[in-house]
Parts: C-alpha cells; structure tokens; sequence
C-alpha cells in the first residue's frame, strides 16, 4: 500500500502541473498540447536524474545491492536532480518544437511547485524526509509534529510542501508583472522562492546529503537565490547594493557550515532580506517604466 500511495502522489502533482499549464499555454498563445508534452519530455529524466543524484550521495547504501536502486518506490528521489533532469528535457523538447526555452520555463515554473508541493506528501506516505526530534509533548501534534521511525519529528516535509504551495499562488499572483520585463523572469522567481524555503528546511532535516561539514540542499539553494538574483540585477540595471545582504549572507551560512549554528540564523534573514529587497526593486522599476 505504501508504494500506491507514494506513487499516487507524485502522480497527482504531475497531474495538477499538466492541468494548470494547459490552462496557461491557451492564454499566452502557446500550442495546446505543449502542456502533456512538457510532461512526457521532461518527468522521465527527472525521475531518472533525481535518482542518480540521490545514489551519487549515497552510494555505500546501495554498492551491496544494486538492484535497489531501481527500487524509488523505497523513496530516494532528490529532487534537485530531478530538476536538472527535467530542465534538459524541457530543453530537448524547446528544439524540437522550436519554442524558445525561456517561454516554456516560465509556463512549467508555477505548476512544477505545484506539483512539488502535492508530491511532498509522498515522503509522508513512505515516513521520510522528516526532521529532529520533538520532545515536548505540547508540540507533538500534526503539523507541526509527525510521528515516525519510533517517535515525534518536525513535519519538515509537510513545512516544504506549505511553502511550495504558497510559492504557487506568489506566481500566480505576479506572473504578468514578472512576464512584463521579459521572458525567464517567471522561472528565475520560482528558483528565489524554492531555494530560501528549501535553505531552510533542509536545516531542519535528520537525512540530508552532506559533502563534508555541509549540506549539499543548502548549498544549491544558497545558488538558487543568489545566481538568480545577480542575473536580474546586471539584466534590469538595478542598483549593485542590492547584492550587499546576499554577501553578508554567504559570510553567515560559511561560518554557520563550519560548527557555528549562530551564524545560520541572520545568514537566513539576510537572503529573505535580499530577495524582499530584490522583489521591490524588481517591482518598482516597471511602474516608473509604466509611467514615463
């Protein structure tokens, strides 16, 4: 039943992404069947890519058993390498079909986070991605607590899944602004959200990917918010002092890496500084275009 369950929840989020952007492609003048095959272009690599990417990392678990990488049905999907999959098959499908690649990112972007926020209830179903224990028994309660492997953690999967999905009405809500600058801002806004939640998160959980003292999740969302953000300063000609917190935030989260958690606090509060700043800004500037 587990694996019914695991399986009908990545399939339901892939369903709601196919749903909303057919929906989206009538209304930016994309074909209509754009949609379905974005999905059958790039969820096979995405599962493939975030299979690997999560075998790479953990690789004494399974050089006894290699038949068990085939297992996903155990769980084991990470989905930055799904999202490296996806986005080369997203790309195969953009030359085929002769549409520029930026135009089908900003299509995927809103419902690919609606689809992960539905998907995080896999990890549920398969009691994973859960984070530290919970002690105390007045927060042992679901959501902000789930019980799992013996005792009470923090919901972490359940805490991402909020987050995506409140990701998903940010991109609903400013899509057509975000589009009024041009192609690829959409998709560039979902990276800055989906990185500053999953930065955090991730520093919740009890199971993450580590390359030495740090988490690999954390590292590339630290690179989901900042090479995003430097690509909109230099294209939009913003000012470069925006660039200022992210700095003071990668300074924060090395030291927060190398056995000093005071450091990730304002590390985070930075970035969200940053990324707060850079949306102001980023807004801001087509109302004075809108109005000269």
């Amino acid at each position: 039943m587990r694996l019914n369950l695991y399986g009908l929840t990545i399939a339901l989020g892939i369903l709601a992404a196919v749903i909303y952007m057919t929906r989206e492609a009538k209304r930016s003048g994309l074909p209509g069947d754009i949609a379905v095959d974005a999905a059958l272009w790039a969820v096979p690599p995405a599962v493939i890519f975030a299979r690997l990417y999560y075998v790479a990392f953990t690789w004494e678990r399974y050089r006894g058993d290699l038949s068990a990488i085939l297992r996903i049905w155990e769980g084991g999907l990470a989905i930055y390498g799904g999202v490296i999959g996806g986005a080369l098959g997203i790309l195969l499908l953009s030359r085929r079909r002769k549409i520029p690649y930026s135009a089908l990112t900003d299509l995927i972007a809103p419902g690919l986070i609606l689809a992960q926020a539905i998907g995080r209830w896999g990890n549920f179903f398969n009691g994973e991605a859960f984070g530290r224990p919970i002690t105390d028994p007045a927060l042992q309660f679901f959501p902000v607590a789930v019980f799992t492997d013996g005792g009470w953690h923090m919901a972490a999967f359940f805490y991402e899944s909020l987050w995506n999905l409140l990701g998903f009405l940010f991109l609903i809500r400013l899509k057509e602004r975000f589009r009024q600058k041009g192609r690829g801002y959409v998709f560039l806004w979902y990276l800055i959200w989906y990185g500053l939640g999953r930065m955090v998160i991730e520093g919740l959980r009890t199971d993450s990917l580590m390359l030495g003292q740090f988490r690999i999740s954390q590292l590339l969302s630290m690179a989901l918010v900042i090479l995003p953000g430097i690509l909109m300063v230099f294209c939009l000609k913003l000012r470069l002092l925006l660039l200022l917190p992210c700095g003071g935030a990668i300074i924060f989260l090395l030291l927060g890496g190398f056995s000093q958690p005071w450091a990730l606090i304002p590390g985070f509060l930075l970035f969200f500084l940053f990324a707060a700043v850079l949306l102001r800004s980023f807004l801001e500037r087509g109302v004075k275009e809108a109005a000269r």
